[in-house]
């Protein structure tokens, strides 16, 4: 045999080897992330509790943009979480809203639907919960208390529930919706049934697609090599301890500075996080843990809003939760990683809002 066509049989011999080794750790990679996370599938989940129909839906999409609903007709579900960017208001906590409103940073409404908890702190079970106990209505009713979540006053909190009904009673397009949306009802138009049929929209807003969910059902070339190793990394440096899931995180809590307290501009002292739910002094400076889901549109991060650099939160995360100091590389690649979370946004036309008749 001569030595070139030796070679050449060396060299497809030894590409061969490469290749099938890269793809036993692409599968072995991949079998690893199929144990930690689960694909945004295509359709929303079921409601197996509150059916959908068309019905509640359409009336579920009228009240999240509805701005009457406030006691200034200028605030609506889609103000903070607005569904063209990410779910989120972009706004810095300082923002006047958002302090009155939460106190904390908005967490996208965009796939929240998978969360076990919502609100930082976790004091809604579910999105109906979170829109029923909304202090959306009467920014008044609050009564700022930054050991946790805003302290409410249930006097005004009920007259803005009652002011929320009224409005909607005034226009009698929304008194026929809510009769087709819950025909078996005599009076429909309650404040319990506005939660529930904007949580049913709200649970309509998921995203697939995304180039991560693509290479996790077997779509090789779906992540780029770069982003491939920030998934390894995300993995072997324990990022994924808390963020899995489908979500990516929304399914737990964790103290804020597991290993070393965060710096003060991310943790602020007067916000204790769970604790002004729960008392318990175990849940001091604890808060749930948000999903990465389309991270890269929801800046501010944080509960305080307190950086928009998606490669600084990673460091801090790294360092405060894990004892982890990242090097820039790796920093880089995980940030590449997690840009690959980013779905197929949902397409919502907006409606015509009835008017008002008196």
């Amino acid at each position: 045999m001569r030595i070139s066509t030796f070679l050449r049989l060396a060299a497809a011999l030894l590409c061969a080897v490469l290749s099938a080794h890269s793809v036993q750790a692409e599968e072995t990679l991949r079998d690893q992330a199929r144990k930690l996370f689960d694909p945004i599938p295509q359709t929303a989940p079921a409601t197996p509790n509150d059916p959908v129909t068309p019905e509640k839906l359409a009336l579920g999409k009228m009240l999240f943009f509805e701005p009457r609903l406030s006691d200034t007709h200028g605030i609506s579900c889609a103000i903070c979480h607005n569904i063209s960017i990410g779910g989120v208001d972009g706004g810095e906590l300082s923002g006047d809203r958002n302090v009155k409103l939460a106190g904390r940073e908005v967490q996208t409404v965009l796939n929240a639907v998978f969360n076990k908890s919502q609100y930082w702190d976790g004091r809604a079970s579910d999105l109906k919960d979170q829109v029923v106990n909304s202090v959306m209505a009467n920014p008044k009713a609050l009564l700022k208390s930054r050991g946790g979540p805003m302290a409410i006053n249930p006097v005004e909190l009920t007259a803005s529930k009652q002011h929320a009904i009224d409005q909607l009673r005034s226009m009698p397009a929304y008194v026929d919706a809510f009769k087709k949306a819950f025909p078996e009802q005599p009076d429909p138009l309650v404040y319990e049934n506005i939660g529930r049929a904007i949580a049913l929209f709200e649970a309509t807003l998921i995203t697939p697609d995304a180039p991560f969910d693509r290479w996790l059902v077997g779509n090789d070339t779906a992540l780029s090599e770069e982003e491939k190793t920030g998934v390894k990394l995300f993995i072997d440096k324990g990022c994924a301890s808390c963020h899995n899931g489908i979500n990516l995180g929304g399914g737990a809590y964790a103290k804020f500075g597991v290993v070393t307290p965060p710096a003060v501009e991310h943790l602020p002292a007067d916000d204790q996080g769970r604790f002004g739910v729960t008392k318990d002094i175990a849940d001091r400076y604890v808060f749930k843990i948000p999903g990465l889901r389309n991270v890269e549109l929801t800046a501010p991060y944080f509960h305080n809003g307190s950086t928009f650099d998606l490669s600084k939160a990673v460091s801090v995360m790294g360092a405060s939760q894990l004892g982890v100091a990242l090097s820039d590389d790796e920093t880089r690649k995980i940030v590449a990683f997690l840009k690959s979370l980013t779905g197929r946004q949902p397409e919502v036309t907006l409606p015509i809002l009835p008017p008002r008749s008196h």
